[in-house]
């Protein structure tokens, strides 16, 4: 569907304490539209734009709708949902997500879009805060919270619009990018895609929607990202580490707390030696497609380092939750075998005694279909702890079981435990963690209330004592 978003006076959204949601309908009440929306609980974000002053209410309820010009829903929203169904008996308008998202791109000459199976909430919150502190006045929307841009979304007033472009259900392909990065290409979202041929032809098409006067930015060292780009007949700038990629670093190095430096060279010639805040050689690479874009949109790439190294990352990405008892917590949003490697060969040049892991599985269909990659992505903790499924959008068909996971890394040699409730997690770690451990909850589900129970936990014993 085509339409012109400036046409409609009230627009509500189902499911609008959602990262994205939220930040769509934060640009669309700065623009002046009259925004309402429902989700199914509250939260901070809900709070947030209850201040801006939106109309929200929880939970979901067919009236909600009634005086809406126009109605956004996410992928999670299904068709039996009361307030769609609304919609529909009053012949209201609905798009999803992206399709907002794309209409809202459009208006901007210089879209860039930030693509890939990993990296894109840090990729694009580092381009974003660097065109921010470059005074380029960019608008962002992005898929975590960045202390620098004040949470998930800046509304700027120039021609630069700066967004995640997430492959689930091809919805990247309803944007419109003179700027398409591609980070890498991996097997995931396979209760949508039916393989990696299936997902690698859908980054193609993301590609190809650049213009002609545009151009795509990949990683030139992800055999997958370059097989994308064999049907890409675009302007390429390639990053990575290997040194036939348009950018790329050598000499890296890392320090006492993991945050590496490098040197970045362009074409071959050096430019500027660079330091991280933010750990990882994943993290390399998306330091270098920020370098990438921005010098596009001309930026003096020589005047950056000091913007670099001042991004501290965003919430949920190897965050540094406190302290108990001389062990660190540390919380990370990774829930990919592929992320969980890197963040657990990040913790690796962590300070450390032991690496203890706490994961919760996201969605049935992600464990199910990469069950054995997950298995193999704990070789580098001391101890890893498996909770129970994260359902997300899903429903248990019973296809696997936390605990089949748990069996398949205990069959790797390693100590693993399968523990229900957090709680109970709590009690354990409680028990186990010594001073020097590093003690990391990975998943993107609400895995984090385990650091946050552990550290409550302390906060009391310590006013009890």
């Amino acid at each position: 569907m085509i339409i012109d978003i400036e046409n409609f006076k009230r627009v509500h959204f189902i499911g609008i304490g959602g990262i994205s949601m939220s930040g769509l309908a934060h640009i669309m009440l700065k623009s002046g539209h009259i925004v309402t929306g429902s989700d199914i609980k509250d939260s901070h974000i809900i709070k947030k734009l209850r201040n801006e002053g939106a109309i929200i209410n929880i939970p979901h309820s067919a009236s909600n709708v009634d005086g809406a010009d126009l109605v956004v829903y996410t992928a999670a929203v299904k068709e039996d949902n009361p307030e769609m169904i609304r919609a529909r008996e009053l012949n209201i308008p609905t798009i999803d997500r992206a399709t907002l998202l794309g209409e809202i791109m459009k208006k901007y000459t210089y879209g860039v879009g930030v693509a890939g199976s990993h990296g894109k909430t840090t990729t694009t919150s580092l381009i974003s805060v660097l065109l921010e502190e470059m005074n380029y006045d960019p608008t962002v929307l992005v898929g975590g919270e960045v202390d620098i841009i004040g949470g998930n979304v800046r509304v700027g007033n120039s021609e630069y619009f700066i967004t995640e472009a997430c492959e689930y259900t091809d919805s990247f392909l309803k944007f419109y990018p003179y700027i398409a990065v591609i980070l890498n290409v991996d097997s995931d979202h396979l209760d949508y895609f039916k393989n990696i041929d299936n997902i690698k032809q859908s980054f193609t098409q993301f590609a190809n929607l650049v213009p002609n006067d545009g151009f795509v930015v990949a990683c030139g060292d992800d055999p997958n990202t370059m097989s994308v780009l064999k049907n890409v007949n675009r302007n390429i700038i390639t990053f990575g580490l290997d040194s036939n990629c348009t950018w790329n670093a050598k000499n890296i190095k890392f320090d006492e707390k993991g945050f590496p430096s490098f040197d970045v060279y362009h074409n071959g010639t050096f430019v500027e030696r660079f330091e991280l805040s933010i750990v990882g050689k994943h993290n390399i690479l998306n330091a270098l497609a920020t370098l990438s874009v921005c010098h596009l949109l001309g930026v003096d790439i020589k005047k950056t380092p000091d913007i670099i190294k001042k991004f501290k990352g965003t919430h949920r990405r190897f965050e540094f939750k406190g302290t108990i008892d001389g062990a660190v917590i540390i919380d990370d949003y990774a829930h990919h075998p592929t992320e969980i490697k890197a963040t657990l060969s990040s913790a690796l040049n962590y300070p450390h005694n032991r690496i203890i892991c706490v994961f919760q599985p996201h969605t049935y269909t992600r464990t199910y279909s990469l069950l054995n990659d997950f298995a193999a992505s704990f070789d580098d903790a001391d101890i890893t702890i498996i909770t129970d499924i994260y359902a997300a959008r899903e429903k248990d068909t019973g296809i696997v079981r936390a605990e089949d996971l748990a069996n398949l890394i205990k069959d790797r040699g390693n100590e693993v435990y399968y523990i229900k409730e957090f709680s109970d997690i709590v009690d354990y770690l409680k028990g186990t963690i010594k001073n020097g451990d590093l003690v990391i909850t990975i998943g993107a589900g609400d895995v984090y209330e385990i650091g946050n129970m552990l550290l409550n936990f302390n906060k009391k014993a310590a006013i009890g004592a």
